[in-house]
């Protein structure tokens, strides 16, 4: 990592701020600072935004061909693959998840630059050719890149959302500025590091590291930006959508979400079948202490099974090892902040006022630091704000079912619609659900896993637009038609027009 406070990075030179001012960043495990990093501001950030434009309007990178930005994008991999310990360690301390976990997301961005290298050098160059009807017009569509991209990513996985922004903005020819969260920017630094060791233009790429109501709202606003995508909470996010439309620049908006599990009992009518589910459920909620957009928070479960599956999960959920992530045995980390530990009390608090019945878990462990116990709530229902509105936090709702129909109908039952699971051995239940369900990713008999090849987004509030995959990569593009007359004449429209001798 560059020199503390100087991480702000403006048309080559990494620097502080302008201000002189500087952020400690909090170690979650224990609520000591462990680094420090620079505080921008409005004038860096303007100062970014002139050098992306500059560097798009008069530089290299946006008129550099398509195989030498995808062999960039490799060599960016390659990096990766070099400093996966070292980054997934620094992942590790800066958010609070394990080891593992912070590796395995090393190996996901990494394969996120791979596949947008692959995806831009195996396209036609040419266009696509528009037939006219006529062999004296000459028509075809291109994609160029949209421009300068403002690029604004969340707490909770600083790293891998900015691989998903940053590698295909990058294909497509575009400069950019990043914001990471102030809580968790140290990652994203590293990678900026790495875009300049693999070769890119200076100017190309631009990091301003600041809150988000000075930075990333000015980046929202600026008239100089064409595209911004950002990542994070449905309030801050309609807050971006709003000021971007003064300019009317294109926006991508991924909100999280209120993510359904929905588990038939016939999904577990083997030991194996039992085990899988439960297993999966407990991996849907409580992957990095449930920080996850797509976190399986709701878990909707026949009626008949609800008893045998909830004690079962709430058993395991009470063993689930927490602490440091580097450290041998840990199964989860601690929530990021002591604003995120406070807020998953509070709606823990509601909960159990509101009838919700505690299975397990339901408070902080001793000791230091922001850790929160998994958490299982049984009997919650509709009404409750812990099922309505996300938590971010390691705590799972459990509600009931009889009939299919009811299934489906509690699953959509969300102003949400990003993630969704259904558990059953019935193939065409399961995708008949699977066809029913209101939510951007379905998984059937599993939960979590994604695939850089296959769109990422979701109905509702949980935003606009994609992310990864063809639709993903279309986000940074402009479509343009271009049409050709290969034998020009006159129209004669209208009268008086006759050329004459």
């Amino acid at each position: 990592m560059t020199a503390a406070q100087q991480t702000i990075h403006v048309g080559g030179e990494w620097r502080a701020a302008l201000s002189g001012a500087m952020r400690e960043i909090i170690d979650p495990v224990d609520a000591t600072p462990f680094e420090v990093v620079a505080e921008g501001g409005v004038a860096d950030t303007d100062d970014a935004v002139a050098a992306a434009r500059a560097a798009f309007d008069f530089g290299a990178w946006p008129r550099t061909p398509a195989a030498e930005r995808a062999a960039l994008l490799r060599r960016v991999a390659v990096l990766l693959e070099r400093d996966r310990e070292r980054i997934g360690a620094l992942e590790s301390r800066d958010a609070g998840k394990t080891l593992q976990e912070g590796r395995v997301d090393v190996d996901c961005v990494r394969d996120a630059f791979r596949y947008f290298a692959d995806l831009v050098e195996n396209e036609d160059g040419g266009g696509r050719a528009v037939d006219a009807g006529s062999d004296e017009i000459r028509s075809v569509v291109v994609h160029e890149p949209v421009g300068v991209c403002a690029l604004i990513t969340p707490w909770n996985y600083p790293l891998l959302q900015a691989s998903w922004k940053i590698a295909p903005a990058l294909a497509a020819g575009n400069t950019f500025v990043i914001k990471p969260s102030e809580i968790t920017p140290l990652t994203t630094v590293v990678l900026v590091e790495l875009l300049l060791e693999a070769g890119l233009p200076l100017g190309a790429a631009n990091i301003v590291t600041g809150p988000g109501d000075t930075v990333g709202a000015r980046l929202a606003e600026h008239p100089q930006v064409d595209l911004v995508s950002f990542t994070g909470g449905l309030i801050s996010g309609t807050k971006v959508a709003r000021s971007a439309a003064d300019s009317v620049k294109k926006v991508a908006l991924e909100l999280g979400g209120k993510n359904p599990n929905v588990v038939f009992a016939d999904a577990c009518s083997t030991p194996e079948g039992f085990d899988t589910a439960v297993d999966q459920a407990l991996n849907a909620a409580f992957i990095h202490s449930g920080q996850v957009c797509s976190a399986g928070s709701r878990l909707i479960i026949e009626e008949p099974l609800r008893d045998r599956f909830v004690a079962e999960l709430s058993r395991r959920a009470e063993l689930i090892r927490l602490g440091r992530g580097t450290d041998a045995g840990v199964e989860c980390g601690p929530l990021v902040s002591a604003a995120q530990l406070a807020r998953t009390e509070a709606y823990v608090a509601s909960a159990l006022a509101e009838g919700a019945a505690l299975r397990a878990g339901g408070g902080r462990p001793a000791g230091p630091g922001y850790f929160f116990r998994p958490t299982v709530l049984d009997r919650c229902h509709r009404g409750m704000r812990v099922v309505r509105e996300e938590v971010f936090g390691p705590v799972l709702t459990v509600e009931t079912f009889r009939t299919e129909e009811e299934a489906v109908a509690l699953a959509n039952d969300t102003e949400y619609g990003l993630a969704g699971a259904v558990w059953t051995s019935d193939e065409h239940r399961a995708r008949r659900v699977a066809g029913l369900l209101r939510h951007g990713t379905v998984w059937i008999n599993d939960f979590h896993p994604y695939l850089p090849q296959a769109e990422w987004g979701g109905f509702g509030k949980s935003g606009i637009g994609r992310e990864l995959g063809p639709g993903g990569f279309a986000e940074y593009r402009e479509a343009k038609h271009i049409y050709q007359n290969l034998a020009p004449r006159p129209v004669r429209w209208f009268a008086g027009t006759t050329a004459k001798g």
